[in-house]
């Protein structure tokens, strides 16, 4: 939404959607998950503790971090 153009901000694609704009921020941030991660979650292979509650908490921008979380 944002990358083809429909939205011009966060603020602006969360009253769109009426959801709240911190949500849509912590939910922009999955985009910065390493593909491996992606992947786990995708197919069911991810450990228990990575949930979406868990994934809503800041974390390590470099995917090499992430993994060793």
């Amino acid at each position: 939404m944002l990358d083809e153009g429909q939205y011009a901000s966060i603020t602006e694609m969360a009253d769109a959607e009426r959801l709240d704009r911190g949500y849509i921020g912590r939910l922009l941030q999955l985009t910065l998950l390493a593909p491996d991660i992606v992947e786990a979650v995708l197919d069911g292979r991810q450990p228990a503790e990575v949930a979406l509650a868990s994934l809503l908490k800041p974390f390590a921008a470099g995917w090499e971090q992430q993994g060793a979380l």
